[in-house]
């Protein structure tokens, strides 16, 4: 079979998949890199070719395995390069921008899946793309000098046609809230006036999908749903839907001492994310435009 659109995603992870899920069986080659043997074998048996690649070296054969790519999704996570101090934090960008751009002939679309965490705080103040990103942690600022390295790919000389999505807290099946309150991890805390964007994976293909037909090189875009909500609600709208009691509030300082890092990032920062690029410029409708309608079909899905 001679296929006619060929995507290569860096990172075959749990967004990544839900785009290849929407392309499958629709004339498109799909193969992209996995860390990991086992993870590479169960990726061959659902017929997606994967490649391995930690992002501490070059993937192997990169140049023959890119050539001929038509899109290309970045879905690895930048990290501080310990051999290389000062080095660019995305593994992509050290390793495989020479491939990239020797493949440039026939690359249509290239997507840098982002974090709204590049925002930092922003006071509970409405954030669109066009707010000054201030990153707070370690991890923001990272996605921060990732993107922007992708985002200046953009412009000549090398004019690749790169597009961030900064994402919002991803949820989807075997990943929500519904999954902590079974397994009796969810907590809620009071913080009401606090509230966060999040969005389901499977409303992140559309809006990649929505991208890759209607490309906007140096375009960012924020990927979250209509209704930023505590915490504290989304827990006790997934035990409403399981009928169980919701677990007890806490109070914000006591639930801090037993935080990761990350997590106590996550509550340092209060943003209310706006949504109406994706809708104005790519025309998205999202399938579950708050957590009520995306908790409720997943739970119907699950049986």
């Amino acid at each position: 079979m001679k296929f006619k659109k060929k995507l290569f995603c860096f990172g075959l992870g749990y967004s990544a998949e839900a785009l290849i899920r929407r392309l499958k069986g629709k004339g498109w080659h799909l193969a992209g890199t996995c860390r990991e043997e086992k993870t590479r074998a169960r990726l061959a048996k659902r017929g997606i070719k994967a490649y391995l690649f930690d992002g501490t070296r070059p993937m192997a054969n990169a140049g023959k395995i890119l050539a001929g790519t038509t899109h290309v999704l970045i879905s690895i996570p930048p990290r501080e390069p310990q051999d290389h101090p000062g080095a660019a934090p995305d593994p992509v960008l050290r390793h495989h921008l020479a491939d990239l751009l020797a493949a440039k002939g026939t690359i249509k679309w290239i997507g840098y899946l982002s974090s709204t965490s590049v925002y930092g705080d922003a006071q509970g103040r409405p954030v669109d793309e066009d707010w000054l990103c201030r990153p707070t942690s370690v991890n923001g600022r990272l996605r921060h000098e990732a993107e922007s390295a992708w985002l200046a790919l953009a412009k000549p000389p090398h004019a690749l046609p790169v597009q961030s999505f900064r994402l919002a807290g991803i949820y989807g099946p075997g990943r929500s809230e519904l999954d902590r309150v079974r397994a009796g991890t969810a907590k809620r805390i009071n913080r009401p006036r606090q509230r966060f964007s999040r969005i389901h994976v499977d409303d992140i293909a559309r809006v990649l999908l929505a991208s890759m037909a209607k490309p906007n090189p140096g375009a960012a875009y924020n990927v979250c749903d209509d209704e930023p909500a505590a915490p504290a609600c989304v827990t006790e709208e997934a035990c409403r839907l399981l009928k169980v009691d919701p677990p007890p509030m806490q109070f914000l300082e006591d639930a801090l001492k037993t935080m990761s890092p990350m997590a106590r990032n996550f509550w340092r920062d209060d943003r209310f994310m706006l949504n109406v690029r994706i809708k104005s410029e790519l025309g998205v409708r999202l399938a579950y435009p708050n957590y009520r309608a995306g908790l409720k079909a997943i739970l119907k899905a699950d049986g």
